[in-house]
């Protein structure tokens, strides 16, 4: 099995690799990590699965993020904005940007946000290098279920950092990859010590892992403050 390097910016200490893809892969290999393959919008309809709350306990994670009422929030891989419309009313007099890469998730965003009068949620079209967020804008970037895609999350870590202000988080939720016995396809999960090699070289500092939720790794990063 052979893999090639592909070239990056010159200040780079990292490459991605191209390599043997797995069943829900995309061959390409970031710090020894396969990334997986994207869900699409077909697939929007899990997203809102019944059994979602149980598995998940999005109300634990919520609370745990300890949100004032004027805090900026990036949902980055938003989706439907299953946790956009559940952190909106508790930051009223703040924003939360809803950030997909696919125009259909943002439409279903759009849509319900205009029909139950969600006036500080926004929008916002991603790309695959970068979140197209404003420079020190967010005092909180959520990730749930999504990094682990990102075709470029070299790039998209450093664009998180730079949209983060300084003393923000960045609160990263992946299944664990440590325990077997989730039943989650291998790629779409993590282990604590991958994610932390990952966004720690992107110049964030971790905090935590909270270990609250019952089958993923709740792990909080923060911008250094100077």
């Amino acid at each position: 099995m052979g893999f090639s390097s592909r070239g990056m910016a010159p200040q780079a200490t990292v490459v991605y690799e191209e390599g043997p893809a797995s069943a829900d892969g995309t061959g390409r290999y970031f710090m020894g990590r396969e990334i997986a393959r994207v869900m699409s919008h077909r697939g929007a309809a899990w997203l809102e699965r019944a059994d979602r709350e149980r598995e998940e306990q999005p109300d634990v994670l919520i609370e745990a993020l300890g949100l004032d009422r004027d805090d900026v929030v990036a949902d980055l891989g938003a989706g439907t904005g299953y946790f956009t419309f559940r952190i909106a009313p508790l930051v009223p007099d703040g924003r939360v940007y809803a950030v997909d890469i696919q125009p259909e998730m943002l439409r279903i965003i759009e849509d319900r946000a205009l029909e139950e009068g969600f006036g500080n949620v926004a929008p916002v079209l991603g790309f695959e290098t970068s979140t197209g967020l404003r420079p020190r804008s967010t005092d909180l970037t959520l990730l749930v279920d999504a990094y682990h895609e990102f075709s470029h999350p070299r790039e998209m870590l450093a664009s998180i950092f730079e949209a983060t202000r300084r003393g923000g988080r960045l609160v990263l939720v992946e299944y664990r990859a440590e325990d077997p016995d989730v039943p989650i396809r291998r790629l779409h999960k993590m282990t604590e010590a991958q994610a932390r090699r990952e966004v720690e070289a992107a110049g964030f500092r971790f905090v935590e892992n909270l270990n609250l939720l019952p089958q993923q790794h709740l792990l909080v990063f923060e911008r250094p403050a100077e």
